[in-house]
């Protein structure tokens, strides 16, 4: 039994966004403890008929709408309006997935929801950001997982650039998102005199991060990561093995005294003894 509440309780959260990057910020925040409440369009979330299902329920809205207590409204009319006014006026954080400018032109824009609720801190999860030359396209994580160079390093050297078979850029942007939401939230509290922010999260932008330095190789060394299958092209020994009774491993020595431990362990210490093996650049050479 739980002695205290959980550490999100009594914030109060409006998702309004669509799919997956904006949904998955409310509903980390909802584990937390925070009431959550889901605004849906009046047909129905998109979620609730994607992909795998029991019992008529889609298990994707089953994992993203847990924790929320659901209502629909239709922002395009002006009752829809007024009450999203209502429900954003005690809100904490509200969390839309719109095109640029949409927010602005059901009179729901940043200004007047700041004039209406100061303390609000607002996400707009788009594809491509708030500004910029693709602000206005709509842009799913699909695409975020090809601009942001995932595609091309992902997958075999002679085989096609690789999508994930998930939701990897919507999923890595949400995590974003949420430690995005805590700050303004922190700030709000510790020297932003109460003030809330907009938060611009480009479900591209965040990949880059995760992809590690290959946008500053490039930029430095002119070099264009390439697909390396399941090799690293940083450290060695790294890559999925074949055991003798024919399941499958995945391993990784990049620690120098891992990678030694793992030669003796299948009986080649002679290896740790080359100068080679010394550093991850020998390692890769041979």
């Amino acid at each position: 039994m739980r002695d205290s509440p959980l550490p999100l309780s009594g914030l109060k959260v409006i998702d309004a966004a669509t799919l997956f990057a904006g949904p998955v910020i409310a509903t980390i925040m909802g584990d937390y403890g925070a009431d959550v409440i889901k605004i849906e369009h009046p047909r129905g979330d998109t979620l609730r008929t994607l992909g795998w299902s029991k019992n008529g329920v889609s298990l994707w809205w089953a994992l993203v709408g847990r924790n929320k207590r659901s209502i629909t409204l239709d922002f395009t009319q002006d009752r829809g309006q007024e009450l999203a006014k209502r429900i954003l006026t005690d809100a904490d954080v509200f969390i839309e997935g719109f095109r640029p400018g949409t927010l602005e032109r059901w009179n729901l824009g940043w200004a007047a929801l700041q004039e209406l609720n100061p303390g609000l801190v607002i996400v707009r999860t788009t594809g491509f950001g708030q500004t910029g030359p693709y602000r206005n396209l709509p842009g799913f994580g699909t695409l975020a997982e090809s601009i942001s160079g995932y595609a091309h390093m992902n997958g075999w050297p002679d085989g096609p650039p690789t999508l994930p078979p998930f939701a990897l850029a919507d999923g890595v942007a949400s995590l974003t998102g949420a430690f995005a939401v805590m700050y303004a939230l922190w700030w709000r509290e510790h020297g932003g005199n109460g003030q809330g922010q907009v938060i611009d999260l480009a479900i591209y932008e965040p990949l880059f991060w995760i992809l590690g330095p290959q946008s500053l190789v490039y930029d430095q060394l002119g070099i264009v990561q390439e697909r390396t299958g399941n090799a690293a092209p940083f450290t060695a020994p790294r890559n999925a093995y074949r055991a003798k009774d024919g399941r499958w491993l995945g391993l990784s020595a990049s620690a120098q005294s891992i990678a030694e431990r793992l030669m003796r362990i299948v009986g080649r210490d002679d290896l740790v003894e080359e100068p080679w093996f010394q550093d991850h650049t020998g390692r890769l050479e041979h």
